[in-house]
């Protein structure tokens, strides 16, 4: 198989179903795993082989891992003994640096680290990725058109990783409370609620679009939207008296420092888990001597 996916939930199964949209891989070149029959019965649907058995997956030729990070250690632990080392493993797991994926599969493993967004399930998706030195610049090619079939993608520095994952990874969450907001707010002066919905999320996607279409700086398109003496002002002023400002980036603040402690906590586990290994082997070395004395 050229395709294999651990994890086909809902984030697994925005990128199969891009990828097959593109053409990219071959529906009948990929295979996928989930841990319950409810997520494999919706996995089918796309046409795809389906497996429980997570080594079946890991045999393919470029492996997606996309299980919760608090299941990450198990899975890889299960996997290891049947990935070659002319497989090319992309990880999705938050928070999990590419040297915690190392230690975690206990040898030298071609290693891409990506991190992409929950609007990837219809395409407008925004992915970073960097990858070890063990990945080729073909085939690290070959994952940024992966992604790039549900959306943007951008090559980073590893450090950065916390970041993006604050900046596009979670932020979908406040844009969510924004949206649910203003709708709120349109329904207090006697729009039908459906009706508000609609409203506040086109403003907020074409105002998105906007950003990346004109490359205009925010301010520019926000001072274009603002009248002198008009209502818009009005609205500003009484965000700018509310720590509006303050407020996202003090939110964004705490969930990239979330980030890093996850990092520090992966690293951590990777080598406790080698330091373990190298102990095992320690023992094992010791006994055999004292046999052959």
């Amino acid at each position: 198989m050229k395709l294999g996916v651990i994890g086909a939930g809902n984030m697994g199964r925005a990128i199969i179903s891009g990828i097959l949209s593109s053409g990219l891989v071959n529906k009948n070149d990929v295979i996928a795993s989930n841990a319950t029959e409810a997520s494999r019965n919706e996995t089918v649907k796309l046409g795809i082989a389906v497996s429980g058995d997570n080594a079946d997956v890991a045999r393919a030729e470029n492996l997606l891992i996309a299980v919760k990070p608090a299941r990450l250690s198990q899975v890889i632990g299960e996997i290891a003994p049947v990935v070659k080392p002319s497989t090319l493993v992309i990880s999705v797991a938050a928070g999990t640096p590419i040297a915690a994926l190392e230690e975690l599969f206990g040898r030298q493993v071609q290693i891409v680290r990506a991190m992409p967004n929950t609007p990837a399930l219809v395409r407008e998706g925004m992915t970073a990725l960097c990858a070890n030195s063990l990945v080729s610049e073909e085939s690290f090619a070959w994952v940024q058109a992966l992604f790039a079939t549900c959306g943007r993608v951008e090559v980073v520095p590893e450090p950065l990783m916390d970041a993006v994952g604050t900046v596009s990874g979670a932020s979908p969450a406040w844009v969510y409370m924004l949206i649910e907001a203003m709708a709120d707010g349109a329904v207090r002066d006697g729009m039908p609620r459906a009706q508000a919905y609609k409203f506040a999320a086109q403003s907020v996607l074409g105002a998105a679009k906007m950003v990346l279409e004109t490359g205009l700086h925010p301010g520019a398109l926000k001072d274009q939207v603002t009248s002198p003496a008009g209502t818009t002002i009005e609205a500003l002023k009484v965000l700018e008296q509310r720590g509006f400002r303050g407020a996202v980036i003090e939110a964004m603040g705490a969930c990239t420092e979330k980030s890093r402690r996850m990092a520090a906590a992966a690293s951590a586990a990777g080598c406790q888990k080698k330091a373990g290994a190298q102990e095992d082997s320690g023992r094992l070395s010791s006994l055999l001597k004292a046999l052959k004395g």
